[in-house]
């Protein structure tokens, strides 16, 4: 018996330092590559994807305003590289034989349709992957929330976040080997205890709409697919009691 997706509709969330790679910039030609024919193995399961990419491997908003410059110049600046990350990703997809729409919430249209969430919808019944560029479009707002927003108004069923960790971690694992990592955690004690794993503003939106959260780690070929599959992977964000266990590694 061949097993069903968990999910039908979901949004993926790739932070932009995922695309670096083993890079020290940019963008890496074989992560974006390797996602890409993995979004597009998910899609051969009737799953619909939309996708919301980060900006960090090219500006970093937050960081810049943190050396002096205005706040909202910088947050535009880093709503851009997401675009051009979202155009990469589009790229890929397409030689591999994948429709996709580019829908900036930041007006572009040489590059880019305008954000309307029916036609995304309709996208999405289509088969077409959709990726989600610009953030919200307003300063002061994570794609992070961004990608909890979109997830919202499309009707998504989960919110994947992709990341370069197994999951949620009571302190840095790639710094601290005793790291305790989160098998399940509930919305408010990720609030309690600062974990950072997403903004304030985002899991307070996932909380209110009872949309599940999976952090697992991209890196690993097959991930993406285990997560939409309902396996047991990464950290799963809800309702439910939180459960941690010491990193393996």
């Amino acid at each position: 018996m061949v097993k069903k997706p968990r999910f039908k509709r979901i949004i993926l969330k790739i932070s932009g330092e995922v695309l670096v790679g083993e890079e020290e910039y940019g963008i890496s030609s074989r992560v974006i590559q390797g996602i890409s024919h993995e979004i597009k193995e998910i899609k051969e399961h009737g799953i619909q994807v939309a996708v919301v990419v980060g900006g960090g491997n090219l500006f970093r908003g937050v960081d810049a305003s943190l050396k002096g410059m205005d706040r909202t110049a910088a947050d535009y600046m880093g709503m851009l590289a997401t675009v051009i990350n979202s155009l990469a990703l589009q790229d890929a997809l397409e030689k591999i034989g994948v429709y996709t729409r580019v829908q900036s919430a930041i007006d572009m249209r040489q590059v880019a349709e305008p954000y309307i969430r029916r036609r995304a919808i309709r996208h999405l019944e289509k088969q077409r992957v959709v990726i989600f560029a610009g953030g919200t479009g307003n300063p002061y707002f994570s794609t992070d929330t961004a990608a909890s927003l979109r997830a919202m108004e499309i009707g998504a069923d989960a919110l994947l976040k992709a990341t370069k960790v197994e999951g949620v971690y009571d302190s840095d694992p790639e710094k601290n080997k005793d790291a305790i990592k989160f098998d399940q955690l509930s919305y408010i004690d990720v609030l309690k205890r600062n974990l950072r794993v997403m903004d304030a503003t985002a899991i307070s939106l996932c909380m209110d709409n009872r949309l599940p959260i999976i952090v697992f780690n991209v890196r690993k070929k097959g991930n993406i697919l285990r997560a939409v599959m309902g396996e047991k992977l990464g950290t799963i964000i809800g309702t439910g009691v939180t459960h941690a266990r010491k990193n393996p590694q």
